[in-house]
């Protein structure tokens, strides 16, 4: 049994921090922590970069360098390095969104690939991670995913955003590198999900070189897998599930009520929990044909993976089984993970400062509506904060000791 509450070291979580870091991680999640600060403050940062106040340095001083790690690949492996020698992974994304034209894909398809070449001549780096709607409108993917008629322009569109896939799946099957593709909107996910089936099928023969998201918050998520499942046994490919719980649950409930029909959300936070933990248990219970990518903060569906594997006699280091957080959250999960033998890494945005802003802020606007999750945060910062101060003290006082002695002698 997994009994040993490992999540509550914050020394290990911590250590890689200086006191100057640890001091600003308290900062920003205390700020994190009040829903209004956070809605106050995202806004003045858009109003900022949208009249070109010189705000990029306090920017780049604060969240950026929490939650990102450098504006460039060679930027970020200095600290991919030194996590790693906490046997911690990396996965790079550049979080650069909202491009709309079609040479704004091609090159983010080309960063892509770049990544994917990168990771396979560093070992620290574990996967690639793409956005389907940032290799193509969303428009397009919703249209596909309706089942509309395009018109001739848009069948053209359409069939180079597949390309642009293909492209990337390639580069990752060529280098050995599995890549994943994220989870989006219900509204343009069918399309997604086709074309990366699609892909498995062609890529994943061998074991998962394509992994796609699973968004649990969907109560329809397990049943889909189900049926993923038997289609793979049946042609003979594996499957690559990235699990999470979901990005995009306000938008989705409020456009099911706008449109009148049933929202495809679970119906509470409880309901989430057990839906994720349902998909994560059914991958872990068929991973002879499922690889599975556990992307989750929270600490009881990561116990409870710890515990599927100990059950099955799962190796820790199963490369079948990965666990990941955000880089600049959760560090007493994917720390004291990797201290303990597991496979785990953290997702780490890079980008030019400006133009990573609008993921950063998503990311903030998200962790406000996670009930608990900041507070949790916020709880092991100040104990860490603590021990050290309690360190301080004790080494002080055992200083003040020897001398004492000294004298005496």
């Amino acid at each position: 049994m997994i009994t040993e509450k490992i999540f509550n070291d914050t020394e290990t979580a911590f250590k890689l921090k200086s006191d100057e870091e640890l001091n600003r991680a308290l900062f920003l999640f205390g700020m994190i922590n009040r829903p209004a600060l956070v809605k106050i403050g995202t806004t003045l940062t858009k109003w900022s970069l949208k009249l070109h106040l010189p705000v990029e340095g306090l920017i780049k001083a604060t969240i950026f360098n929490q939650f990102s790690g450098g504006e460039t690949m060679e930027n970020c492996l200095p600290t991919i390095r030194k996590m790693y020698t906490k046997k911690l992974h990396s996965i790079l994304d550049y979080s650069v969104e909202g491009k709309e034209q079609e040479e704004e894909f091609d090159a983010a398809m080309k960063k892509k690939i770049s990544i994917i070449k990168f990771a396979a001549e560093n070992k620290e780096l574990a996967f690639a991670v793409f956005k389907p709607t940032g290799i193509g409108r969303f428009e397009i993917w919703e249209k596909v995913t309706s089942k509309v008629t395009l018109s001739k322009e848009e069948e053209e569109e359409w069939k180079r955003v597949q390309q642009r896939v293909e492209n990337i799946c390639e580069a990752a099957h060529q280098n050995d590198i599995s890549v994943l593709a994220d989870g989006e909107e219900t509204w343009m996910q069918d399309a997604a999900d086709e074309l990366m089936e699609r892909m498995m099928r062609k890529y994943n023969r061998e074991k998962a070189i394509v992994f796609n998201t699973l968004q649990c918050y969907r109560w329809d998520r397990q049943q889909y897998l189900e049926d993923l499942h038997q289609k793979a046994q049946k042609e003979g490919f594996k499957i690559g599930a990235k699990i999470v719980r979901g990005a995009y649950m306000e938008k989705e409930n409020e456009r099911a009520k706008k449109m009148g029909y049933d929202t495809p959300i679970c119906e509470s936070k409880e309901a989430t929990d057990v839906s994720f933990n349902g998909v994560m248990s059914y991958c872990l219970d068929n991973i002879d044909d499922i690889s599975t990518f556990i992307g989750t903060h929270n600490e009881v569906s990561n116990y409870l993976a710890m515990q599927i594997m100990e059950n099955k006699d799962i190796s820790k280091n199963d490369r079948r089984v990965w666990f990941s957080q955000l880089f600049g959250m959760s560090d007493h999960i994917s720390y004291n993970l990797a201290r303990k033998g597991y496979n785990a890494a953290k997702l780490m945005p890079f980008g030019p400062v400006r133009e990573v802003v609008p993921y950063l802020i998503r990311r903030a606007q998200e962790n406000t509506s996670v009930r608990g999750q900041t507070g949790r945060e916020l709880s092991l910062l100040i104990e860490e904060r603590r021990r050290r101060k309690g360190e301080i003290t004790k080494a002080t006082r055992e200083k003040r000791t020897t001398r004492s002695t000294e004298k005496v002698e």
